[in-house]
């Protein structure tokens, strides 16, 4: 997988949303993202469990966002179709309340490598106006040393794989 932080830093700044690493330790830590998206809660929904349609494929092992698909129900795969007959499950589906809650378990690029467990949530509210959605995404690892050190990176990847959903769910 390729890190483009510049690229990263780009979609953060276009990007309306509360994002921050709310706990970091050597052997753990939490992100937690909020932002507004002008769009119904099913239309997010719909977007979300589509992650060709917005998934970064720099944070792909294939390099093709077409290859991503999701099983949106529990025990469900977000999983990548890989050359030569292969596949990597990014994460396990735990959880399902459509267009109100998503939970996935796994580890992210090379947390999937690491000692480690992480759970990501991915709850959505209807927004005051009814025509938005006001979405949090927490993603909490815990497991082997040194995950501390990638709570920043993965808050950025997280955060641009975010500005890439709300801008393709407000399409």
């Amino acid at each position: 997988m390729k890190t483009r932080s510049l690229i990263t830093l780009t979609l953060l700044a276009a990007s309306p949303a509360a994002a921050e690493v709310t706990a970091s330790a050597d052997t753990s830590f939490i992100v937690t993202h909020k932002l507004a998206v002008a769009a119904s809660p099913a239309k997010l929904w719909a977007t979300l469990v589509e992650p060709a349609s917005w998934w970064n494929p720099e944070h792909s092992w294939s390099g093709d966002a077409a290859n991503l698909s999701m099983d949106a129900r529990a025990g469900g795969c977000f999983c990548e179709k890989l050359a030569e007959g292969g596949s990597v499950e990014h994460l396990r589906v735990l959880f399902v309340q459509p267009n109100k809650l998503l939970r996935l378990g796994g580890g992210l690029g090379p947390i999937q490598a690491m000692p480690a467990s992480g759970v990501m949530t991915f709850a959505l509210k209807p927004g005051a106006d009814g025509k938005s959605t006001e979405l949090t995404v927490t993603y909490a690892v815990a497991g082997g040393p040194g995950l501390g050190k990638i709570a920043a990176p993965a808050d950025g990847m997280i955060a641009g794989q975010l500005a890439r959903l709300k801008a393709t769910a407000e399409r």
